[in-house]
């Protein structure tokens, strides 16, 4: 058993379909913690930088995920959330289900609620989850700040803003 961490986002079409709740629920039979939470409107730089690797593997549907998670196709905001415990990337991966909605098993997350959009071809996929410890702490990294965790996860440092103002970054 390992300590790990995952990012959990509910995508555009999670939140405009009111699955959060269905969502939560489900997630928490991982028995894992929630440690950092919040909504989100994804800027076209976070998008980017959240999909980098994509506009290498997969250049043709790098436009158009950028699109979804900023929410051209639904609503304009995401829920980010950090789950942390023992075996956290393997539990949240089984739960949520294979990446394309019609590979997912029926009972996971994708499979219950995700669907291939016949309009754009966008998998609408609900939520995107960590695929592994590295992808898990850039992505932590890029959407948290180690003041929005309740624990710490990660290395941080101290650096003075002003006389009176200190805030802490990642290390």
């Amino acid at each position: 058993m390992v300590e790990q961490q995952s990012i959990v986002i509910i995508k555009p079409d999670g939140l405009v379909k009111s699955l959060t709740g269905n969502i939560l629920t489900a997630l928490s039979e991982t028995k894992l913690k929630i440690v950092g939470a919040k909504i989100v409107k994804v800027s076209k730089e976070l998008a980017e930088e959240h999909y980098k690797s994509l506009k290498q593997r997969k250049p043709h549907i790098f436009d158009d995920a950028i699109k979804y998670i900023m929410g051209e196709f639904h609503t304009k905001r995401v829920m980010a959330l950090v789950y942390h415990g023992e075996d956290a990337l393997l539990k949240i991966r089984n739960i949520c289900g294979s990446t394309n909605p019609e590979e997912a098993s029926p009972e996971s997350i994708r499979g219950r609620y995700g669907r291939i959009n016949s309009k754009t071809g966008v998998f609408e996929n609900v939520v995107h989850t960590s695929e592994s410890e590295e992808d898990a702490e850039q992505e932590i990294k890029l959407w948290f700040s180690p003041d929005e965790l309740v624990e710490k996860i990660y290395p941080t440092k101290e650096i003075e803003i002003s006389k009176k103002r200190k805030e802490l970054i990642w290390a």
